[in-house]
This record gives C-alpha cells, structure tokens and sequence, in this order.
C-alpha cells in the first residue's frame, strides 16, 4: 500500500482513507476504513470519465450488480455513490493473496484444494446467474484467498443481460486464456460463458498453466476456439475431475454444466471458516496479509484535510476489531504468520515500526545472482550499483537512493518468491530484471498487482503469454528483432546474396522465430539476394548431412539458430568444406561454451546483440567507474543496466520536483511516456512498452575471443 497524495481526499462518505492500494487507467483505489473500524477497498473514477452519460451509466449498472450478488464466496458492497462527482464504489476489503499470487509464489494447488475452491466459485457464479448476470471475467486475478474462506471479486465488466447495449457490440471483453469461444468470437456473453472460464481458472489452480497455451493473445484465442484444452498430468491424474473440466470447457455453451450443476458435481465440501483446505505455504501468505493490517498506517494528512494532525503512531485496531473486519470470526489457521498468531492468542503484541530518519528511494534488482546465468546476472547488479553510487554522489540530488537484491538463481520456482521479497518494502520504486526469460512469468502479476515498474535488460522474449504486463517494460530490443540487424551486415554490408538459414529446434521460441524472420526480411535488405532455410528437429545429433545440403545449393553466407554445442558443430563443419563466407549465429549463443567447443573453427563468426561490448568507447564512462569500484574490466550486460537504471532515476527526479515524493504509479506512467538519452541508446517505449527502436551491436570472434565490431544497425536519423 502506498501512503495518501497531498492531492487525494482523506475521507470519501463514512470512509477514511489510509493510503492507496492501486491506481488505473481509470481512477484510484484506496484502503478506506470504517468509524467501527470496518476496511474496505474503495474505488474512485476519475472526473473526465464521469463526465461521460453512458459510463456513469455503466457504473451505475456496477455498483447495483455489486449489491445483488449477496454469496458468502463473492466480495460484499459496502456503499457506493453512482451520482457523486467522481463516482465510488466500496466493497469489503480482503486481506489475502489472489490465487494467480499464491500459484506463481507456491505452485500449483493440491487437486482436493482445486475441488473445495470449485465448489466456492460454482456457488458465487450460481448466485450471480439466479439474478440474470454474467461476470465476463473469471481468472485467478479475481480470486482472493482470505483468511475465511475464498471471494469472487471484481464486478467491473459484469452486466446484466438486458443492459448488453452499454456495451459495443464487438468489444471482446475478458482475459484472453480464459475467455470462451463464443465471447473470443465477438457474440454475447452468457452464463455459460463464466463456467468456461472457471473450468479454465481450476485448470491453472491445478497445474499452474493455461489450458489453451501461451503465446501471443491471437494465437491464445485461436487455441481456444480450435484446440482441446491441455490439462497435462497433474489433472488427469484424477479422472473424474478431469471429466468435469472437460465438459466445462466444451465448445458449445449448451454442452457446459450450469453453476449449480457444477456445484453438485464437486464432491467436496465447501470451505469453511478458515485455511485448513489450503497449503501451509498459501496459509503462510494469507498470515502475512494479516498481518499488516495489525499495523496499520497512521492517517496522513492531505490538501483535503489541511486541519487534519498526522498520527504516524496510531493505534493498531484490537484484536476482536481485527478477528471481525479481516476474517468475519474466523480463528487464524497454523501454517504461518506466527507474529499475527501470537497476537490473536494474545500471547504477543504487535510493535510500532522503529523510528528511522529520511525514508530511503530503493530501487530492486530481480536477478539470478547465483544459477546458470549469474555471470549476466552479477553484471547486471553491478550496473545497477553503479548508476546509483553515481547518482548519490551528486551534490545536487534531491533524494537518496539504495539498491536491493533478490536472487532467484534463474529458477522459474522461486521468481514470485524473489519479487514478494522486494515487493514487501515499503520504500521500493522499481525493479530492474529478470535475468532470464523464465523467471519473467511467474512474477508479472505480483509486480503488476503492486504497480511496481518493472524494467528487464536481458529477458527480452517476444512474448511471454497473456500474463498481466501493466507494469512490465523491455529496455532492449525483443530477441527475435536481431533478424533485422543480421540482414542488414550479412546481405546489406557484407554482399551476401544466396543466405543458409539453419534452425535448430534445440532453441528457444524465439530463436525460431529469429530464424523464421530473417528468411521473410532478407529481401528488404537486398532485393536480389534469396535464401534456402533447412529446419531440424529437437535432438538431431548430426548436423552434417543437412549442412552439406546447404552448401550444395551455393549458399554465400550462413545464419544459424540453436545450441551453442550446435553453433560449434556447424562452424567446424563449415570450416572443414574450406567455407569462407560471412557466418553468425544467434546473439543467445555467444559465449565461452561455444568458443571451446569449436575452437580455432569460431574465428570470424558473428553475433548481432542487443548489448554492446565493454570496451566500446560510448560506455567508457561504465567502464572506468566499473574498475575503479570492482578492480576489472565490465561484463556484457552492465552498460545497459546501467543505463536502465539511470532511466528510473531520470524519471524520479522529474517526480520529485517541487519536493514532492511520486508513487509508483506515477512512476509507470513517467516511464511510458517521452524518451531518455543512454549511454547505449535512446529509450522510449510504444504502446506494448517494448523498446521502438532496433539497435544491436555487431560482436566478432576474433583471436579467440568475442570482441565488440560497433553498430550492427544503422543509427536511427537525427
């Protein structure tokens, strides 16, 4: 929770505000609290969008959907005013993880824990469709796991049946991995439709994965509509609940179980009052929510309360008043939370957080410090450091800064465990990372959820499927975009006119993709030149035969995508034939595995990388403080984080001009807009915030060695 703007008001209706738990781009959501001490989320829309007939409308038919859906398993309204200048909107407030946190952060439920939170779901949905309305978007984002039981939340994009024209008629609205075939297709949603999507919601809970695949929103949505759904062999591990989720993920919506019929189908029994259904480590979580609202913030004073007095020292809220709001009576499970357990006990009490001086500006960095990719990873902490001892050592900095770290050794297992850690700082603005492509998925909704700016060097997939990117920015160039760089050296500066395109599926996605890419664009770099593309399965040990296919039809030059085992068999190969034309490879594989492994055979091959070369002279500046603080020469990776960094920091200084303290929030939206001068390249970002510009550097194996050759692209103009 961030702490109240000068600007916000400090008391909407019978709520006073205690700070901010979110902002979009339609308004701010606030922790309101009660004079019984009752919490609440409240949500504010912004003025120009309340000007506007049809969304007061709109919001109005939200708050009367709110109030008709009266289910133990869906997230009560508090109070609402549709006609106020900015409308709001309040509703319980759940102090619990979503269950898209507790599967990234702790993995997949148990399959009898799957069943329990069906049946509470099933319940909530029937509730709901007894009244005439469909939710529209039901995916683990929309479900809290709190410390009673589990809530439906999230009315927003739900509409009764007769109010569908407030609605344009092709809008698609839903998540996509979850949305049905029919609403994919543009037609009316139905309640059929919400017991699709909860059939997906229970898959996930089941396996931690989509059932219809990652990928691109598009090729998601194809899936959905075409293909079976994949359950995988943690959900036909139990035939009879794979059974059900099938029928509720049948094509046609008739096909579907009603809420109420899958309600009868889930043998368990619904949850009742507290955790026990759920693992230790999830209870562990839901404790630790708790917690926090044992001590809750003092009141801050703001430009709509200039009598208010800042009571930094509040009283926490007693025990009973806690068991009350946060639990509805409910008796706190074991499991975690051991500080929170004490005090409920009454065997402890919670302590005021220590007095300290000035807050701290913190900026995280989420990397793998100590796996396969720490080498990266470390090069990346210390550009990271290095831009900050830089900036603090300003006489004129108007703040100061502090770096932490959280290693989750590029292991996709214990990413949401790294980004709760710097999440959980109160004083964190950004974060740079992850290493690895892998670590990325699993803790975009935990960032996104926190509104955390989150800004990647070296994780630079074209996509990592339909998770929640609010908050998530590529500062470098998409992998697949080096397509692009190595056609312009190979066919536009080299003279390559007849191109081998060799694509080993012992790559990555994105390296088919590159490889894919690069035989589509050759032309526009040359329109004379042509290519001839051999693509061999995962696992082909003998890549001989398919090179000596290459060369055969008169290839001049040669683009390989794959492994670095396979890199360095290609090259031994091709130096074996007496092949003297331009040779690379995919920047991905460049690296000491692949110099030893094809030895003198890798002299003269190419990399086009989105990284430039520590000894590049535009990063002479890294270069020297990095000697200077570390007694050795940069990595690759370092510049750009270093330069990453000084972006966040731009952007915070512009936000704290007049004295000021910008949220995170506004942070992102710093971000997202206008553009910033590295020491490596221009920032700026487009509406998918990935980097618009394409710059990759040129690196050669010469002497041995990867060495940097400078611009691989041409410089944008200006």
């Amino acid at each position: 929770m961030e702490r109240l703007h000068p600007s916000d008001p400090s008391r909407i209706a019978g709520y006073r505000l205690l700070g901010r738990l979110g902002v979009g781009g339609m308004g701010v959501v606030y922790l309101g609290r009660t004079d019984d001490g009752a919490l609440a989320a409240v949500k504010v829309i912004r003025a120009e969008y309340a000007d506007e007939a049809d969304f007061r409308a709109r919001f109005r038919r939200e708050a009367e959907i709110a109030a008709e859906v009266d289910s133990p398993w869906a997230v009560r309204i508090t109070g609402a005013d549709p006609d106020a200048p900015e409308p709001w909107l309040a509703t319980a407030f759940v102090a619990g993880p979503s269950l898209a946190e507790a599967v990234a952060a702790h993995g997949p439920l148990p399959l009898r824990a799957v069943r329990i939170l069906g049946k509470a779901m099933a319940k909530a949905l029937g509730v709901m469709h007894e009244r005439g309305l469909v939710h529209r978007d039901v995916k683990p984002g929309n479900v809290l796991l709190g410390m009673d039981r589990p809530r439906l939340i999230d009315f927003g994009i739900a509409r009764g049946g007769e109010h569908t024209a407030l609605t344009s008629a092709d809008a698609v609205l839903g998540t996509p991995g979850f949305l049905p075939p029919e609403q994919a297709e543009g037609r009316p949603a139905e309640p059929a439709g919400d017991v699709f999507s909860l059939g997906c919601l229970l898959a996930y809970a089941a396996t931690g994965r989509l059932p219809y695949g990652s990928g691109t929103v598009e090729a998601v949505l194809y899936r959905t509509v075409h293909d079976e759904p994949d359950f995988g062999p943690e959900v036909l591990a139990d035939p009879e609940l794979a059974a059900l989720l099938r029928t509720c993920l049948a094509k046609h919506p008739d096909i579907r179980p009603t809420a109420a019929e899958l309600d009868g189908a889930l043998t368990e029994d619904t949850p009742g009052e507290g955790t026990d259904w759920l693992p230790d480590p999830v209870v562990a979580t839901i404790a630790e929510r708790a917690a926090a609202l044992l001590a809750l913030p003092g009141i801050d004073e703001t430009a709509a309360d200039p009598d208010a007095a800042p009571a930094p020292g509040a009283a926490a809220p007693s025990r009973r008043r806690f068991l009350a709001l946060a639990s509805g009576g409910a008796v706190l499970a074991a499991g975690g939370g051991l500080a929170v357990y004490l005090a409920l006990r009454g065997d402890g009490k919670p302590k005021p957080p220590a007095a300290s001086g000035a807050r701290q500006w913190v900026i995280g960095v989420h990397g793998d410090l100590s796996g396969p990719q720490q080498a990266i990873g470390q090069a990346q902490k210390r550009g990271v450091r290095l831009a900050v001892d830089a900036f603090n050592a300003r006489k004129d900095k108007p703040f100061t800064l502090a770096v932490a770290t959280a290693d989750d050794a590029g292991r996709a297992d214990r990413s949401a465990a790294a980004a709760t850690e710097l999440i959980s700082q109160r004083d964190l603005f950004a974060v740079i990372g992850p290493t690895g492509n892998d670590s990325v998925i699993p803790c975009l909704e935990l960032y996104g959820e926190a509104s955390v700016p989150l800004v990647s060097v070296s994780a630079l997939a074209t996509t990592y499927s339909v998770t929640d990117r609010r908050s998530f920015f590529q500062s470098c160039p998409i992998t697949s975009a080096q397509a692009a760089a190595v056609n312009f050296q190979l066919a536009g500066k080299q003279g390559v006119r007849r191109l081998g395109i060799l694509s080993d599926r012992d790559g990555d996605t994105d390296s088919w993709q590159t490889a894919l890419l690069a035989g589509r664009t050759l032309a526009y770099f040359a329109p004379d030149a042509t290519f001839y593309a051999r693509v061999v399965p995962r696992g082909t040990e003998d890549l001989a035969p398919v090179v000596t296919d290459i060369l055969a039809h008169g290839v001049d030059g040669l683009f390989y995508t794959g492994s670095p085992a396979g890199a360095a068999e290609v090259a031994g190969l091709l130096a074996a034939a007496g092949f003297k034309g331009p040779r690379a490879a995919d920047y991905g594989l460049a690296g000491p595995e692949f110099l030893k492994a094809a030895g003198p055979a890798a002299e003269g091959w190419q990399f086009c990388a989105p990284y430039t070369g520590p000894e590049a002279p535009e990063v002479a500046e890294v270069a020297r403080a990095h000697r200077a603080t570390y007694g050795s020469d940069p990595e690759i990776w370092t510049a750009e984080a270093f330069d990453a960094t000084r972006l966040v920091i731009d952007r915070l200084v512009t936000g704290a001009q007049g004295g000021g303290r910008p949220s995170r929030a506004e942070l992102l939206t710093a971000l997202a807009q206008g553009t910033f001068r590295g020491l490596t390249k221009e920032y700026a970002f487009d509406e998918r915030r990935q980097l618009k510009s394409n710059f990759f550097s040129l690196h050669r194996v010469e002497g041995g060695r990867i060495r940097y050759a400078g611009p691989a692209t041409e410089p944008p103009a200006g």
